[in-house]
């Protein structure tokens, strides 16, 4: 975002596990983001709020929220997820799956897809980050599953443990 000329914030609203801000402070650190967080027990969605307003005042045009990994059957993960995309009403909705978990992975999305909708409208996710992409090979069919369901595109995949290792699918390599 930064080589594209956007001034992005990150903002830690995984206030449910013990130690997300720290990690995703680390992370900050080493992207020279700044980090907005307000520390655990709060409520993600208010905690999103207050960054967009502070990323606004600060002429930052970019809020990347980071929010709590969800287990399809933790409900109140679930509609903590749909109360900050109704409340916060985000440009976009990333579903972050990892490559290797083969039909799981479409009941997570399903779940997930479900309490966006939960919070009463329509919203569904725009697009899919599927990571451990490099340990995969040539079994891609959970990304197809995922996106011939839901009609979401790949946007990202993670071929490493670095940040630069975050890559745009490349559908001419899946052919091959």
């Amino acid at each position: 975002l930064k080589k594209n000329g956007c001034s992005p914030l990150i903002a830690a609203c995984d206030t449910f596990r013990s130690g997300a801000v720290e990690q995703l402070n680390v992370h900050a650190k080493c992207l020279d983001v700044p980090l907005y967080h307000k520390g655990y027990a709060k409520d993600p969605s208010a905690v999103a709020s207050a960054a967009i307003a502070q990323a606004t005042q600060n002429d930052q045009d970019v809020v990347m929220v980071d929010t709590a990994g969800r287990m399809q059957n933790n409900v109140p993960l679930m509609k903590a997820l749909s109360k900050l995309v109704v409340e916060n009403k985000p440009d976009l909705v990333l579903f972050v799956c990892e490559a290797l978990v083969g039909n799981d992975g479409m009941d997570q999305l399903n779940m997930f897809n479900q309490a966006l909708r939960s919070g009463g409208h329509s919203r569904q996710i725009d697009g899919i980050m599927l990571t451990k992409w490099d340990t995969v090979s040539e079994k891609v069919g959970a990304a197809l599953t995922l996106t011939h369901v839901t009609g979401a595109p790949v946007v990202f995949t993670g071929t490493g443990q670095k940040y630069n290792h975050l890559r745009k699918l490349s559908a001419p390599a899946v052919i091959k």
